[in-house]
């Protein structure tokens, strides 16, 4: 699946120490030769460990070559000779990637030592001790056992869209190959290896002596320890800016081109990604250019980010994501060309038993323009035959279509500012002409995505080379679809799911309402409405995914510390954090403003 971003309005400008600002290097060249001045024939030995997708032999070849012009001895050593044959890391992995079409199980203990040779790790470390100044390259290199036998240790990190990216076009090279992988099963990075590096990841976190960011290829930013982590601790205690994600699909619109989101080549926008755990994020904290780093770092700070319950309850969850589905077209279209596939969500004892994950998944569709003709699939007809819903799915495959799919399936009108709940097991999906604010809860530490199509009407997929929908047909996932369905009826589900809102709290200057939930929901969503300046809290427990849905352009600022403020355009998601406390929206542009809030509802 294709992924185009937008930087638009996505630096987090935060101010750190002078002293930690100037420490920062910038530049391949600069970077190489900092490295290189910090080792000598007795202080020796550079570990240059981190994420998947680097080219480490680029990085330790240049350092080796600065390091050898000093007259040096040095010795290049490639984490991969330390890994098992690739035969025994499938072996390892299978019980994670399993039989399911769709989906894997966690591996919620595995570290990547679990996939060393011990004799590899032992000749390492004698190398280690020789007269040599060893440069060890790679995932793993500065597992804890080789930790204290390096000089310098630098961790070069890699954002989570670069590496699906690798990983779908067949470039990824993963533990102990030195060449892409070809037979890489995706879940294996989802489920097992994303897991393995996260624990590696934290280690490191605390024994490195550098962060390097290498997002783009021929520059490298290298960052003292310290300086790191003022970076991250700084960062949540301000909103926090995603970089936003767009992918083209066969319900793509086209509200995004009135949107300036200044993405090119994007032919369609289905999947539009505002806020969540796999975004990555920029920091400009004064240097020569802001760093790119995973939103997941900041899950450092869990407690001051998401609120002490939610970090206790799910140990580095980030809980919540915003999506924004698109759905304008400029001529009327069939619901068969604009309509979400119709799906369902997993609960979380659901994912438990069946992925080791630890929450499910809890929707909901907040209507944030509705067009002509704007319209959601959700719920069952009351008189519908459910079973034979299910037999036509079944033979259908999605590659046959099922003629008669609308007498099955309840549709509803909106109009702006509706709020459709969406627990798990209820039948749904966006049915176009109109934009929803997607406010879901997370199931997964790394953001994999849990939504069982029973059926997407039979139409190809989208292409994004030929740039058409000559794609083949996207898989359903019947058998989950099936084990989860609730079999909810139009008539409950207008009882029950048709939420409305109610005032929570009225000023002269602004005012609150929050709409109406049901128990099983985690979150509450609430509104506040403005002309001038709104206030809200976090109270010091809720993390506030907040978004602007009426206005051009917000400034967030907390009243009791001013400096810590961030800018949120119309559509674009701030992730306050827990900590942030007492804050004013003030509205920079004039006219009325609204600003939808997701929030956990306990704290």
């Amino acid at each position: 699946m294709p992924v185009y971003e937008s930087i638009k309005n996505a630096d987090n400008k935060i101010v750190i120490s002078a002293k930690n600002r100037d420490s920062v290097t910038f530049g391949w060249d600069k970077v190489v030769d900092k490295i290189a001045s910090l080792v000598d024939s007795t202080d020796k030995n550079i570990a240059l460990d981190g994420w998947y997708g680097i080219d480490f032999a680029k990085i330790a070849e240049a350092v080796a070559a600065k390091l050898k012009a000093k007259g040096l001895q040095v010795e290049l050593f490639a984490a991969s000779q330390l890994y098992k044959s690739r035969e025994d890391i499938i072996a390892y992995n299978a019980p994670y990637v399993t039989d399911d079409p769709g989906f894997g199980k966690v591996n919620k203990t595995g570290v990547i030592e679990d996939l060393m040779c011990e004799k590899a790790v032992a000749d390492l470390k004698k190398k280690l001790a020789s007269n040599a100044v060893v440069i060890a390259y790679g995932e793993g290199a500065c597992i804890k056992e080789l930790a204290d036998l390096y000089a310098v240790k630098c961790y070069v990190d890699n954002t989570h869209q670069k590496v699906q990216w690798d990983m779908w076009e067949g470039r990824l090279n993963t533990f102990g190959c030195t060449t892409p992988t070809k037979d890489y099963n995706w879940k294996e990075y989802n489920y097992s290896d994303y897991y393995m590096l996260k624990r590696q990841k934290d280690f490191m976190y605390g024994a490195m002596d550098f962060y390097v960011e290498n997002y783009f290829e021929n520059d490298l930013v290298l960052v003292p320890r310290a300086a790191y982590d003022e970076i991250m601790s700084t960062l949540v205690k301000y909103p926090i800016h995603e970089v936003k994600i767009f992918s083209p699909g066969p319900w793509g619109a086209y509200r995004y081109l009135d949107m300036d989101y200044q993405v090119e080549g994007l032919a369609n926008n289905a999947w539009n990604k505002i806020a969540g755990p796999e975004l990555r994020i920029l920091i400009d904290f004064g240097g020569e250019r802001s760093i790119s780093m995973p939103m997941l770092n900041a899950m450092q700070y869990g407690e001051e980010l998401v609120g002490g319950l939610i970090n206790k309850q799910y140990p580095g969850l980030f809980p919540l994501d915003i999506w924004l589905d698109d759905g304008w077209h400029p001529t009327p279209q069939p619901a068969e060309r604009i309509s979400m596939p119709m799906h369902i969500h997993p609960s979380s004892k659901y994912v438990k038993d069946n992925f080791d994950e630890p929450l499910g998944r809890y929707e909901t569709y907040y209507i944030a323009e509705a067009y002509e003709g704007a319209n959601t699939w959700m719920g069952f007809h009351d008189d519908a035959d459910i079973e034979e819903w299910e037999r036509l799915c079944e033979e259908s495959q999605n590659i046959k279509p099922i003629e008669n799919w609308k007498d099955f399936i309840a549709n509803w009108s909106s109009k702006e500012g509706d709020l459709y709940l969406i627990p798990p097991g209820t039948m749904h999906g966006h049915g176009g002409n109109q934009m929803v604010l997607e406010m879901d809860t997370n199931p997964s530490i790394n953001g994999t995505e849990y939504s069982f199509f029973e059926y997407d009407f039979a139409r190809p997929s989208w292409d994004d080379n030929a740039k058409t929908m000559t794609g083949k047909p996207l898989k359903m996932h019947l058998e989950h679809g099936r084990n989860m369905e609730k079999t909810r009826r139009a008539s409950w589900v207008k009882d029950h799911l048709l939420s409305t809102p109610s005032v929570v709290k009225w000023t002269k200057n602004y005012f609150i309402d929050r709409y109406k939930s049901t128990p099983v929901m985690p979150y509450h969503v609430e509104r506040i409405h403005f002309e001038k300046v709104g206030e809200f809290s976090t109270e010091g427990k809720f993390m506030n995914m907040l978004t602007l849905t009426v206005g051009s352009k917000v400034t967030v600022r907390s009243k009791a510390n001013p400096e810590y403020f961030a800018v949120c355009d119309k559509f674009q998601t701030l992730v306050v954090p827990a900590c942030f406390g007492d804050y004013e929206i003030i509205n920079e542009e004039g006219g009325r403003a609204t600003c939808v809030i997701q929030r956990w509802k306990q704290g």
